[in-house]
């Protein structure tokens, strides 16, 4: 037996790779799938993480650019 490791997407019923297989696999040939899902975060989960290994002093700094919003763009062209 030959194990092999595909990333995929499940979409309308179906696995899809997001790459493609071997053509070691042919196809038609039967497979045994093993399904490891991946835990997702919500939104806000994930912005409760945005500070998680900061210093106070860290957070103040990262605070301060995000307040200065002029420094996101860039000057306009003549």
């Amino acid at each position: 037996m030959t194990i092999r490791t595909y990333e995929a997407v499940f979409q309308n019923g179906a696995f899809r790779p997001v790459e493609p297989v071997s053509s070691a696999i042919s196809e038609g040939q039967q497979v045994r799938l093993v399904v490891e899902v991946e835990e997702t975060k919500s939104v806000l989960d994930l912005a409760g993480e945005v500070y998680a290994d900061l210093s106070d002093e860290e957070v103040k700094e990262v605070e301060k650019i995000a307040l200065e919003r002029r420094d996101f763009f860039a000057a306009p062209t003549p």
